[in-house]
């Protein structure tokens, strides 16, 4: 199959930062892009692509549940921590087939905005009681198995960053035990969990469109020792594996207590910083903290949007990069749905923080949302419009009220999710003029959200307040 993009966004040469080229001809062929010619005419029955087509999206970083919560949780102000008890009661009211329908419709709501890859931080394991599913249910894994069903629905490519979450927080005299409203998030042990998640690499291994990675919750839900059985785990499957880290100054402040070191030193001390990690947030960290993420490489993914929301603060994204972390961007909690805008929100916390604009140029921006997404998500061959890349394209408007006059080498900068045209995902037209494959979206995700709250006999907006 063919592409024609009127301009595109290629790779540099040598590891010179990405550019626009004109009149891009893209072939296609079993998902994977096996032709780009530069300066072409279209050929009969192309696809024609305007304004700026970039690379896929990849948000790193996704709760696909929280998105129930956005516009919900801000009565008097709230916090963290009491939005974290709306996020509970949703959490407790999600079946697989509730679950399934909400996830298709944030799925593809992403898919709209561009992204053609999500990482999803899974951790919504078990029935309400804890109890695994039985298999007249679908088995331990129907929850997993949902979303795998939405993302194949919305045409988005799913990493299921599988989490190990087996305690309740962490206080001073270490770790205690799930609450009752965290039951289903927990499998007991280390052990476990991996023969769960060993049980579902092995079901998912002829799937090409899904990759099984894995994650601990953060510091607060998985000891020190519980930590190093997951690093040794990600070492020899070799699959990604991703880590809350330090986004309130509560867990900082929670590790102190109980072990006199932060967040990043627990993780450096169980062996599980590296390549294949990636932290997310990473908000509050010591000059020790950046040095021990930049040293190792261990991948940073960084939520601007979520920060803000929550009230988490603004990252050290630049120091970060310059120690020598990879950055990602994710969406999180889903308040926004819009990587573009992640990427940007980069750059803009970073001017808040120093006073100067201008530490992330267009093309590193760019990087972030797509290559570098990518390769945090076990995909590093993605994220480039490129032969021998995933043929993952998304069309980027120039024509808006938003873009109209931009330069195009600086649309990450202008443009959202608002101004995406067309998606093409492993080769699949999955959003076409602004129409998902799916129908509706908008209407999708009120109708599950609606019946989600209705599930959980609660009012969020009365019960999230200071």
């Amino acid at each position: 199959m063919g592409f024609w993009c009127e301009r595109a966004w290629l790779p540099g040469d040598g590891g010179a930062p990405g550019h626009v080229a004109e009149s891009v001809r893209v072939e296609t062929a079993e998902g994977r892009i096996v032709a780009v010619e530069v300066a072409a005419p279209a050929a009969d029955g192309d696809v024609r692509l305007g304004g700026l087509v970039l690379p896929g999206l990849a948000d790193a970083h996704s709760h696909a549940f929280h998105r129930a919560l956005r516009g919900r949780a801000h009565a008097d102000g709230g916090s963290f921590w009491t939005w974290r008890e709306g996020m509970y009661a949703l959490a407790t009211a999600l079946t697989p087939e509730l679950y399934e329908r909400l996830a298709r419709a944030v799925l593809a709501e992403l898919a709209l905005g561009g992204t053609t890859a999500v990482g999803e931080f899974h951790y919504v394991h078990h029935r309400a009681d804890g109890t695994p599913y039985p298999e007249s249910e679908g088995g331990p894994n129907a929850m997993a198995e949902a979303l795998r069903s939405a993302a194949r629905d919305a045409g988005v490519h799913l990493t299921l960053l599988d989490t190990c979450y087996l305690h309740g927080g962490l206080g001073p005299d270490g770790h205690e035990p799930l609450a009752p409203e965290q039951a289903r998030f927990g499998d007991g042990t280390v052990e476990a969990w991996a023969r769960r998640v060993d049980a579902l690499r092995a079901a998912w291994a002829d799937d090409d469109r899904v990759l099984v990675g894995a994650a601990a919750h953060s510091v607060r839900a998985v000891a020190p020792s519980e930590l190093a059985e997951l690093a040794r785990w990600a070492r020899r499957t070799g699959a990604p594996w991703h880590v809350h880290l330090s986004e309130q100054p509560g867990e900082n402040e929670a590790a102190l207590a109980a072990f006199g070191v932060t967040p990043t030193r627990l993780l450096h001390d169980a062996g599980a910083l590296g390549p294949g990690t990636t932290a997310v947030h990473a908000v509050h960290l010591t000059d020790d903290d950046v040095t021990l993420l930049g040293a190792s490489g261990t991948g940073v993914c960084l939520c601007p949007t979520t920060e803000r929301d929550l009230a988490d603060g603004i990252a050290p994204g630049l120091r970060l990069l310059r120690a020598g972390s990879p950055l990602s961007v994710g969406t999180d909690q889903h308040v926004g749905a819009d990587v573009l805008a992640e990427a940007r929100g980069v750059e803009e916390h970073e001017r808040l923080a120093a006073g100067r604009r201008g530490a992330f140029p267009p093309a590193t921006l760019i990087e972030l949302a797509t290559s570098a997404g990518h390769a945090a998500l076990g995909r590093p061959d993605a994220g480039r419009i490129a032969v021998g890349a995933p043929a993952d394209l998304v069309a980027i408007r120039l024509d808006t009220v938003r873009t109209a006059g931009v330069d195009p080498a600086q649309v990450v900068l202008a443009a959202g999710a608002p101004d995406v045209s067309d998606v093409v995902a492993g080769g699949e037209l999955v959003v076409r003029d602004g129409e998902h494959r799916v129908g509706n979206v908008a209407r999708m995700l009120a109708d599950a959200i609606e019946e989600i709250w209705a599930a959980t006999g609660r009012d969020v907006t009365k019960e999230t307040r200071t």
